[in-house]
């Protein structure tokens, strides 16, 4: 089982997580090319995508879904709630499934388990996916962290976890006052302190991969978020990964 980012950030997302020949992408926030030029650096064609889970209808996350897996054939996933906001996106489209924000389901080899989250959405989610040995939790775009969240966590082999803002640095940064207040809110992002929280209260001791996502390019620094997250782990900060917006990171397997 392995797992790799196309990109993370406020302009585009996308995580790529494979087990056995079934390769499912997370979320996609690119255009065609780019996500094609993307996922060649991975490695990977555009038909070797068996399905794309969304986590909600936010653009950096759907915008790029419907063109792709209309242009390539591939089954799209998506909560109840998403798809009623964004159902007119996929019209024509066959391929297209609901499911509800609790029911795990599976896709070829992978386990599929819904983490429902505290986000300005519809019905976001975010995912633990399994081959039934291995387990690779992704969270990212949520405002506080719940004890559902954190059980879902627990055992996991990797972990891909928001790290959006420096509290500090957003409060004072130069951000209108309600955008700010949206970023740190209960349905907005994960601050760096809030995410460390979240290691110290779950059972980690079976993590391999740490890849802090999500980053704001204005209100973060890497540095910031090795430090926070390494102290919450006792572990050095150079261990644990940055996925950032450009290149996202490669391969890491589990």
């Amino acid at each position: 089982m392995r797992f790799a980012s196309l990109g993370s950030g406020s302009e585009g997302n996308g995580l790529v997580v494979e087990a056995d020949g079934t390769v499912v992408l997370i979320d996609c926030g690119f255009g065609l090319r780019d996500t094609a030029t993307r996922l060649a650096r991975l490695g990977l064609a555009p038909k070797a995508l068996t399905a794309i889970l969304v986590t909600h209808e936010h653009s950096d996350h759907v915008g790029g879904v419907p063109a792709f897996a209309a242009r390539h054939g591939i089954p799209v996933w998506a909560t109840f709630g998403t798809l009623a906001v964004v159902s007119e996106r996929f019209e024509g489209m066959t391929q297209v499934y609901g499911f509800d924000s609790h029911d795990a389901f599976a896709i070829g080899a992978l386990e599929i388990m819904p983490i429902p989250v505290p986000h300005d959405a519809r019905e976001p989610v975010q995912y633990v996916l399994g081959d039934g040995a291995r387990r690779v939790g992704v969270l990212t775009d949520l405002g506080v962290s719940t004890p559902h969240v954190e059980a879902s966590l627990s055992g996991c082999d990797a972990l891909v976890l928001e790290c959006n803002h420096d509290a500090a640095m957003l409060a004072n940064g130069d951000y209108p006052y309600p955008l700010k207040q949206r970023i740190a809110g209960r349905f907005g992002h994960l601050d760096n302190d809030a995410a460390a929280g979240i290691l110290g209260r779950i059972d980690a001791s079976r993590l391999k991969h740490l890849v802090a996502a999500h980053l704001s390019k204005q209100n973060n620094t890497p540095e910031l978020v090795r430090a926070a997250l390494a102290t919450a782990l006792g572990c050095a900060p150079d261990w644990i990964g940055i996925a950032d917006q450009a290149a996202g990171f490669d391969w890491r397997e589990v």
